[in-house]
């Protein structure tokens, strides 16, 4: 049976080690970061990320600004706040919640956030940061594997590590970061050909495909550790992952469960680019 990663646990931790940085700041008289959110519509998934984010804003001592905007708000209105946002001094961090309404062009929206002040990572100057090893701001959810893996004392450098996805938010971050802690990388996609073989081969395995259970342990070597980034909701209204889960831990090592595995630390590690945004540029 497999060690249960705890994501809970590791970003509680997180957290508190950011509320005691964020504490120093403010006894200096050093500048308090401040996250600008803005939510389009009524989506009930993103309300529910968007309160999360609030909260721990509110655990660690940050500031934030919250803004509700109705689904048919222009494409146009938004820019217009962005760069309000942008020019204001108090404001460190800004975070548009995704998706946004379809006659919205997501990929501008992204593109318009000062780099400076993109603490989802998203910005094509932040994701080439990354890619070269220059300071930026890395994208949260690969950003939080990385720790789960470290502080479950799992060793990357020189381990055979597959991602199974390729998205810009995780697939391809995600590997890049690997890579950085000098894990010998395969990126799998649905055209891999013979995909059950290669993830066979993998020490460290993360899957962020999108298709619910669709990862058991016929995909898994024995002693793999397996970090499944995918979450959906179930007929019966429960969550589930990519993997397997009851299968995958029978072969696993270490695994992530769903919930409560690499979701918390997408918000610990967005609250973790917001302390750093005061001091990276």
């Amino acid at each position: 049976m497999a060690n249960i990663i705890d994501g809970k646990k590791i970003s509680q931790e997180i957290k508190d080690e950011l509320k005691a940085e964020v504490e120093g700041i403010k006894s200096r008289g050093e500048k308090v970061p401040c996250l600008a959110v803005i939510q389009v519509g009524n989506d009930p998934a993103s309300t529910v990320y968007v309160s999360n984010k609030k909260k721990a804003c509110e655990y660690i001592g940050i500031g934030s600004k919250s803004f509700e905007l109705k689904e048919e708000t222009t494409q146009d209105e938004l820019l217009n706040l962005i760069d309000d946002l942008n020019n204001d001094d108090e404001v460190t961090g800004i975070l548009v919640q995704l998706p946004v309404p379809k006659h919205i062009d997501e990929d501008l929206i992204i593109r318009r956030i000062d780099p400076k002040k993109d603490v989802d990572g998203f910005h094509p100057m932040s994701v080439g940061a990354l890619l070269i090893g220059e300071k930026g701001f890395l994208s949260c959810t690969p950003a939080g594997v990385i720790q789960l893996l470290k502080r479950s004392g799992v060793e990357i450098a020189g381990k055979d590590c597959v991602v199974i996805g390729r998205s810009n938010i995780v697939g391809k971050p995600m590997s890049v970061l690997l890579l950085r802690e000098n894990g010998t990388v395969t990126i799998c996609h649905s055209k891999t050909k013979d995909l059950k073989e290669v993830c066979k081969r993998a020490d460290i395995l993360v899957v962020a495909i999108g298709k619910p259970k669709m990862i058991d342990a016929s995909y898994i070597k024995e002693g793999a550790v397996v970090i499944d980034v995918g979450i959906h909701r179930m007929e019966n209204g429960k969550l589930c992952g990519d993997v397997d889960y009851e299968s995958a831990e029978k072969q696993a090592s270490f695994i992530t469960p769903v919930p409560g595995g690499v979701g918390p630390m997408t918000i610990a590690m967005l609250m973790k680019n917001c302390v750093e945004a005061t001091k990276l540029f």
